[in-house]
């Protein structure tokens, strides 16, 4: 069963930001991470990945640099700031106490 993007949608900027703050990486390689972490459940459209980009950088909490390839293709990758992690922080605490009031608002009773 995939996943319908309508669920994850106001929430592509706070899993982008969770992969940033493991690691820098690049638009493919967040893509990846996202498809495997979802046991293939769930990938982000190109377009949504790089708009969450533009929106997180115009906003202070990621930088981008060109990375140093000396074979294949020159990547822009991502970095979190100090910032981006505050905003995650927040983000998360806005998430769990979504995730509290949907359980109970969807609570049938019925297991």
């Amino acid at each position: 069963m995939s996943i319908t993007s309508d669920l994850i949608r106001g929430h592509t900027e706070t899993i982008i930001m969770a992969h940033l703050l493991k690691q820098d990486s690049y638009g493919y390689q967040i893509n990846k991470a996202i498809l495997e972490a979802s046991d293939g459940e769930y990938e982000l459209k190109e377009a949504t990945l790089y708009g969450a980009f533009r929106r997180l950088e115009e906003n202070g909490y990621i930088i981008s640099y060109w990375g140093d390839e000396t074979t294949g293709a020159r990547r822009r990758y991502y970095r979190s700031t100090e910032a981006g992690k505050i905003f995650f922080e927040t983000c998360l605490k806005e998430w769990n106490t979504a995730k509290t009031l949907i359980n109970k608002l969807i609570d049938t009773g019925v297991n």
